[in-house]
């Protein structure tokens, strides 16, 4: 069950973190500002559509953080580039480098799993 005055505490956070007014913030979301006043008010309980609508405008909003407290905001997950594959000894952004040309036949499948084994297939 969520802490309806916390959620509001957490998503006045997300406003004043965006620079937001509950207007544009609002119109961002694609809701009605009475929604928002009602949130924050404390008149209404946000709904799930509410919910995935922060989520789905503000990508760095982590769902249980919004939720529940817990985590972090704004959730700034490590690029892709900054995790080293210790088994290749090449960043993971670099995985499709050698993809093949669309008329390349496919040889052999090798699939790397973390613990140093490996599986090839044949086609």
């Amino acid at each position: 069950m969520i802490n309806s005055v916390d959620f509001t505490k957490r998503l006045q956070k997300v406003i004043d973190f965006y620079d937001e007014t509950a207007s544009s913030f609002a119109e961002k979301i694609g809701v009605q500002r009475s929604s928002i006043s009602h949130i924050l008010s404390g008149r209404n309980k946000p709904s799930l559509d509410f919910v995935m609508k922060i989520l789905h405008s503000y990508p760095e909003v982590e769902l249980y953080w919004l939720i529940n407290g817990k985590g972090n905001f704004p959730n700034t997950p490590a690029s892709i580039s900054d995790t080293p594959d210790s088994n290749l000894g090449q960043p993971k952004n670099n995985l499709y480098q050698s993809v093949p040309q669309s008329n390349s036949e496919i040889d052999k499948i090798v699939i790397f799993y973390k613990d140093g084994t490996f599986k090839s297939y044949l086609p």
